[in-house]
């Protein structure tokens, strides 16, 4: 009974003190904070009541700044509370009352974060679509999804309306005018002209678990798998324990450069808005173009994939000084392994301001590492945050030493309730309640985790086990390595050997040999690649992850 009130007041005391380190709470008039109670009793709880309290906190304020395809564009929290009103109340009148799923195929921009704070305002649940998908992966989402209404631009239409097939549930099409085709096809521009500003009234109650998202895997080993999020039972714990940490705070400018359809940007979009920052978004990534606009909107975080700043780093240096990133407090780094020798570049040029998360699609937030983690313990993704049990398991599932490599399965409370429609694929992946994606690790005694590998990716070579993350690290450090990524191949002889492949900076070179020769300098014999193929990019996935399989097709 003791300890249960301790804990409750240490939580208390934690969310207070985060509280007021964000500056969140500010002098708020009278007439505004009634206004706020007011929306809120016509209303539920959810990630969309944080707008409605900026909105009438500072209406005037920059809330979202889009850098796109229409040039720059703005709009205040005042804006932006009327707009999202206007869309639920559209949403309603075509039949997506609370509980009901949303598909939302649109690129990077303002109407993407207008749909995911409408739908979180319903109390339904967006069901998110990368852009670059065809038609049959397209078709495979609304199969197991069944959305009742789907959102799409007018450039992905085609692809669209042939993975719906005969389909007639509402299609609201973004700059669709002139191209729609059918009763059930609605423009958004008229839609949300003819809709009103008001708050939705609150007899839409949502069925089910209140509204939430569901994100599909990359489908790196298959099929993608929809990871259902609910809103409900979704904690706060290891959210502020990152604010904390990175010191995120109202007054922050944050750059969107990664995919809102994926986890990770839009769950750092969620946490700038909840503090009142600014979003600004990039509809698409280019190493000048993003030191560019934090320049020019004075940007002061970001949430990037090394892929990324690897290649801001790997600018000319006349490039990198023609501009100002002082503004620059914090960049996150995650969706996809962080090497030493990456941050050490990025920091060398930028200053101390690179962490490094781990977490993924269906466990939220589970480690974190800051700036000086990097250097003090080489290939660390930091300590579990709060709210989170971390086990390191081998295949009979017991818990395995400190320093040995096991299976990470991790237990908070932003798990995943499980994959939309796939309890199969939800049971395979937990264990007594706790959650794995196939990443192996490993922790030491002061309680840093490591990655080693995926565990599909691990190479089994004359019966050893060799986790190809080590061999990457290493080679990462070769002056004339760019990037570098390892896999198993198969081998007669010893069951699997290793083959790197190898991306050279501009303006150096390096051959095989040598490759191999500087493994085996700094590696056990067994662990250096028999092969290297060299290669201008490696394959990626949107969010940065290399396509290991794309390397071992051939």
């Amino acid at each position: 009974m003791l300890d249960r009130l301790r804990q409750r007041l240490d939580r208390a005391r934690f969310f207070g003190q985060t509280l007021r380190a964000t500056h969140v709470v500010q002098p708020i008039r009278p007439a505004a904070l009634l206004q706020f109670a007011r929306a809120l009793r016509a209303t539920r709880l959810g990630p969309h009541v944080a707008v409605m309290f900026h909105a009438a906190a500072h209406p005037d304020k920059e809330a979202i700044v889009e850098y796109g395809a229409h040039g720059v564009r703005r709009m205040t929290w005042g804006e932006l509370d009327a707009t999202i009103n206007r869309l639920v109340n559209l949403l309603v009148a075509h039949g997506a009352a609370g509980g009901a799923r949303v598909a939302i195929m649109l690129p990077n921009g303002i109407e993407y974060l207008l749909v995911q704070q409408a739908l979180a305002r319903l109390g339904a649940t967006a069901v998110q679509i990368g852009y670059r998908l065809k038609a049959a992966e397209i078709a495979h989402i609304l199969g197991n999804a069944e959305p009742r209404v789907t959102i799409v631009a007018a450039d992905y239409l085609a692809a669209i309306r042939e993975a719906r097939g005969a389909a007639t549930t509402p299609l609201v099409v973004l700059d669709g005018d002139g191209q729609l085709a059918g009763a059930h096809e609605l423009d958004w521009a008229r839609g949300l002209a003819g809709a009103s500003p008001g708050v939705p009234p609150r007899r839409h109650e949502p069925a089910g678990d209140g509204g939430g998202v569901i994100i599909y895997t990359s489908g790196t080993t298959g099929k993608p798998k929809g990871a259902n999020r609910s809103w409900k039972k979704t904690g706060l714990e290891s959210v502020a324990d990152m604010i904390r940490e990175a010191g995120m705070r109202a007054d922050d400018r944050h750059l969107v450069v990664c995919p809102l359809y994926h986890s990770a940007a839009p769950a750092f979009v969620a946490i700038m808005m909840s503090l009142g920052a600014t979003v600004v978004l990039m509809n698409h990534f280019d190493p000048e173009g993003a030191l560019d606009i934090i320049q020019r909107e004075r940007i002061t975080c970001s949430m990037m994939v090394p892929t990324m700043f690897v290649r801001m780093t790997n600018l000319p240096p006349a490039t990198l000084a023609k501009y100002d990133t002082s503004s620059l407090r914090w960049i996150m780094s995650g969706a996809a392994p962080l090497t030493t020798e990456n941050a050490r570049r990025f920091m060398d040029r930028f200053g101390p301001i690179l962490w490094n998360f781990y977490g993924s699609t269906e466990t939220g937030l589970v480690t974190i590492a800051g700036p000086a983690d990097h250097l003090r313990r080489p290939g660390t993704i930091g300590r579990a945050m709060r709210g989170n049990e971390i086990r390191l398991l081998d295949d009979a599932g017991h818990e395995v030493p400190v320093g040995q490599v096991g299976e990470l399965y991790a237990r908070n409370s932003t798990m995943i309730s499980g994959y939309h429609n796939n309890d199969e694929a939800t049971a395979s992946s937990q264990r007594e309640g706790f959650f794995s994606v196939g990443d192996m690790g490993r922790v030491d005694a002061d309680g840093y985790y490591y990655l080693e590998s995926r565990k599909h990716d691990m190479v089994i070579s004359g019966g050893v086990n060799i986790y190809p993350r080590e061999i990457e690290d290493h080679l990462s450090t070769h002056p004339a390595i760019l990037e570098v990524a390892v896999i198993g191949v198969p081998d007669a002889e010893w069951g699997e050997t290793l083959r790197a492949f190898v991306v050279v900076r501009d303006g150096a070179s390096v051959g095989e040999a040598e490759v191999i020769e500087y493994c085996r300098q700094g590696l056990a014999d067994y662990k250096r690649p028999r092969k290297v193929t060299f290669l201008a990019e490696l394959p990626r996935n949107p969010t940065g992850k290399i396509l290991k399989r794309e390397l071992r097709e051939p």
